[in-house]
């Protein structure tokens, strides 16, 4: 192991319970071991229990699984009255404990006005007759309650109730009760979420959101009561050596309602500003917590928790070791960590542990290879959602993301495997084939390795002189250091795989390549867009390979995704960018996470990028564009260049038949997610 990662693998402790080395698998969303939605009630989640005990054999110090809700979502019932849980969570921990590992329950309160109702159930918690009728299945009443009334995050024209005292009684108590039950099942500690991100007990810590007048509001001691009651009861319950750790975040950086800051913007903190938090991390370990598990923001400000590829690595590490000077409790620092800086961080004392997420859903053996000097063999996560948490939502609509992603969550878009063991998994072939994979991007290439992991002679025909399709493209900008990680990634596993890649090789006809298999992977070409000089335009592939060069004033005509990563492209370059969108929002499609969302269109905002929404692009002139609003006025807007990036149509080479299979955007144009796991669709069937 490198001499600069070696403070990562000292060990610490949090209160009595020591952990081997400084790596913290942090809660995610869908990880929950009580089940994260169980339509019949909570059970124990095999998937998730597999999940953690994979990773704990691969050197993870301490494992806090996702939450578990201390109050089904689904009937109601409370997670203590449910002993059998219990019972097998004790059976669980023997395993854990078994590979050196510590594992903590984190337990929530609840959202508040940050659950993210979805636009399935919106509709009938806004009728009063429906929300009566569907109360004993799912009470969105108590699911919403908030400490005053405001609206939800995700609907706001939903007023989420203020949640009533008898409530939060009952809450505090749910929280003794389960923790001192995890505590008899051998689990090392509990987690409380938390005042964090913005859920329950943030909310009721926040002022801009809490506008109670009881004992649960008003001054700082009232507004974080509420979290000091909580460890109380637990350690009334547990004993004061059992551990009790806290989410928390340091600063919420807020700039308003659904409106959050930019890294390095200067602005007003209507949340929880840096002053208050030093108050508020002292009076926290006073009241009884054990350790801070710390990072920012909040559901306005996501994508500070939840950081897509546009955020800084490392981006909380300032904030949480700065808030570390006035506790003495163990802090924990989570948001894109990097090892090396956070290995640095630790030896320096000013973090105890670095907190790691996602990169555990994309590479259960990360740790190892860590260890073992492996690192060009860690797949690296991409920050983008789209498979652990694509809580999608735009202009006008809720959570938009499909139920079956919600009762999923978890899950990896370049990691199919990942708590998906029984749909997904590698088996050696009943025969061994020759496959021909005509395509060399990120399908065609985890196509290949895939079969050649089962067995399969695999060729791979690519008719340019590189592997990567159009990812490369979309790797190209300087904020997608970790597609291009993921590119060179694949290369190598094509490389170990044994592989052979016959480059500069167009195949026109599957017929002539002589293989049991053909796959096709052979992507997907811009649309064309039919009016008066489209031709003078700049497809958005060629502007980021760089083939075609941009002026200054740039109009980028397409706000999904891709138009508005150019557009933040052109941005950090300099330039000056001008999004049309036809659309009523900037990306709009389903899957995409809020946190990624959210970021760009915040930044766009902030930076007073013009954006033209609902508009129509109606010609492209000599230095200018004719847009149409929605009102069908056209008006001019002057420009040096345009970018086209209006989505794209499959470009398969050979139709699906006997021994033809299609894959990926040839099939139908999605992203990494749909190309990924689409492939081992196919290829697991080979």
């Amino acid at each position: 192991m490198d001499q600069k990662y070696e403070a990562l693998f000292t060990p610490w402790k949090i209160g009595n319970v020591e952990i081997k080395n400084r790596i913290v698998m942090c809660p995610m969303g869908g990880t929950s071991l009580f089940g994260w939605f169980e339509l019949t009630g909570c059970g124990f989640d095999k998937e998730a229990a597999k999940l953690f005990l994979e990773r704990a054999k691969n050197n993870v110090g301490l494992i806090i699984p996702g939450i578990a809700p201390l109050r089904d979502t689904f009937w109601g019932k409370w997670l203590w009255q449910n002993p059998k849980m219990f019972k097998e969570l004790k059976v669980f921990m023997d395993e854990i404990h078994k590979t050196g590992a510590k594992l903590f329950i984190q337990l929530t309160a609840g959202m508040g006005r940050s659950w993210a109702i979805t636009e399935l159930v919106a509709p009938l918690h806004k009728n009063k007759f429906t929300r009566a009728i569907v109360k004993p299945i799912i009470d969105t009443s108590h699911e919403l309650a908030s400490p005053s009334e405001q609206p939800s995050r995700w609907a706001h024209d939903i007023i989420c109730p203020e949640m009533t005292v008898e409530q939060i009684h009952e809450i505090i108590e749910a929280f003794a009760k389960t923790a001192k039950l995890c505590k008899e099942a051998g689990v090392d500690g509990v987690e409380v979420h938390a005042v964090h991100e913005g859920y329950l007990l943030d909310q009721f810590a926040i002022e801009f959101f809490n506008k109670r007048t009881d004992e649960y509001g008003g001054s700082f001691e009232n507004r974080y009561r509420f979290a000091a009651e909580v460890v109380k009861a637990i350690k009334e319950a547990c004993g004061t050596d059992f551990p009790v750790s806290l989410r928390y975040s340091v600063e919420s950086k807020m700039k308003g309602f659904c409106e959050g800051a930019m890294p390095g913007e200067h602005y007003t903190e209507v949340g929880r500003g840096m002053e208050e938090s030093e108050k508020a991390a002292k009076y926290l370990q006073d009241a009884g917590y054990d350790m801070l598990n710390a990072d920012n923001g909040t559901y306005d400000s996501w994508y500070w928790a939840h950081p897509p590829m546009y955020m800084p690595q490392n981006c909380n590490l300032r904030d949480v070791a700065h808030i570390k000077k006035f506790v003495d409790i163990p802090v924990v620092c989570a948001g894109r960590m990097e090892p090396d800086v956070g290995a640095k961080a630790v030896a320096d004392g000013c973090i105890d542990a670095v907190g790691v997420a996602r990169q555990f859903l994309t590479d259960p053996e990360w740790v190892t290879k860590l260890i073992e000097d492996r690192l060009e063999d860690i797949k690296p996560c991409i920050c983008c959602h789209a498979g652990c948490f694509n809580f999608s939502s735009s202009k006008g609509h809720a959570n938009t993301q499909a139920l079956s992603d919600t009762m999923g969550l978890a899950r990896c878009a370049l990691n199919p495997e990942t708590m998906q063991s029984k749909k997904y998994y590698i088996e050696p072939a009943k025969k061994s084939k020759t496959i021909a994979v005509i395509g060399g991007g990120i399908g065609g290439m985890e196509a290949a390795i895939l079969c050649a992991k089962r067995g399969h002679k695999v060729t791979i025909y690519e008719k340019t002189d590189a592997l990567g399709g159009v990812f490369v493209a979309a790797a190209a900008p300087s904020f997608k250091e970790k597609d291009r990680e993921l590119i060179s990634w694949y290369i190598r596993e094509v490389q170990k795989q044994g592989i052979e890649v016959k480059f500069n090789t167009e195949v026109t006809d599957v017929k002539t390549l002589g293989a049991d298999e053909v796959i096709v992977a052979t992507g997907a070409v811009a649309k064309k867009i039919p009016i008066k000089g489209a031709e003078t335009a700049v497809e958005a592939v060629d502007y980021l390979l760089g083939n075609k060069q941009v002026g200054e004033n740039v109009v980028v005509i397409g706000g999904g995704l891709t138009g508005c990563e150019i557009a933040y492209d052109l941005y950090l370059k300099g330039k000056k960018p001008t999004v049309v969108e036809m659309q009523d929002d900037l990306i709009t499609a389903k899957g995409v996470c809020l946190a990624n969302t959210s970021y760009l269109r915040d930044f766009f905002k902030t930076n007073k990028v013009p954006t033209h929404l609902e508009t129509a692009l109606s010609e492209i002139g000599d230095g200018f564009v004719v847009l149409k609003d929605k009102e069908g006025k056209e008006f001019k807007v002057e420009c040096d260049s345009v970018v086209l990036s209006v989505g794209y149509n499959p470009a398969p080479i050979a139709k699906k038949s006997g021994k033809v299979h299609v894959i990926g955007d040839a099939k139908a144009v999605g992203n990494l997610r749909t190309v990924i796991w689409g492939a081992w669709d196919v290829c697991m069937k080979i």
